[in-house]
């Protein structure tokens, strides 16, 4: 994605869809990630401590293997699907609706986390892929961890741009964010951490 001459900071929704049916589908309360997944983060706690018996430790060590493989498919997600530009015209339109429409518009506040229309048949995705070849006894851990450093990413991604922080990490945060958005959309693609951009060099020239 190329960086971009029209930039609206309007808090409302711009259509995209003649639909109505579409056009909701793709608005959501920053809210909804929380109702939608930390049920499902409680639950695959319980399997793994209830039901598989995996034990404190080897649950706390594959929880924080699940945020760190979520943070490296959140960079790259954003790096090579949401970014990526097709040459045709129903491509462009595709990528628009996926990521485009949030670097015009980047204080919608209607489209700054994943609709479930989105993020269910991706979590589900990842569920059974990961479910394929991790065994029991580490899977529920490292699912409770992935989906938690997903939920992170959504509402992080959206208190960057809507509120602001006192703390130096958050601050940070805002503004390693607030450069990929307002300064060079071809960096900077770790919206909850910078860590793989420093990894890829893709982070900020300082």
């Amino acid at each position: 994605m190329s960086n971009k001459n029209y930039v609206s900071n309007s808090p409302e929704s711009v259509p995209m869809f003649k639909s109505g049916l579409l056009e909701k589908l793709s608005k959501v309360h920053f809210s909804v990630p929380l109702f939608l997944y930390i049920p499902v983060i409680a639950w695959c706690c319980w399997m793994a401590l209830a039901e598989v018996k995996s034990g404190f430790l080897i649950w706390a060590l594959t929880v924080l293997a699940g945020l760190f493989v979520w943070s490296f498919v959140e960079y790259v997600m954003h790096r090579f699907v949401f970014h990526f530009v097709p040459a045709s015209k129903w491509g462009l339109r595709l990528h628009f609706i996926f990521h485009g429409v949030h670097h015009d518009y980047p204080n919608d506040a209607l489209r700054l986390v994943l609709p479930p229309s989105v993020s269910i048949p991706l979590a589900t995705g990842f569920y059974f892929l990961f479910k394929s070849f991790i065994p029991e006894v580490y899977f529920y851990g490292f699912f409770a961890g992935f989906i938690a450093g997903y939920l992170f990413y959504d509402i992080s991604h959206y208190a960057l741009h809507h509120f602001n922080f006192k703390a130096r990490f958050w601050k940070k945060l805002k503004k390693h964010h607030m450069m990929h958005h307002y300064a060079d959309a071809n960096r900077g693609y770790g919206v909850s951490s910078s860590f793989w951009d420093k990894i890829f060099r893709s982070d900020f020239q300082k």
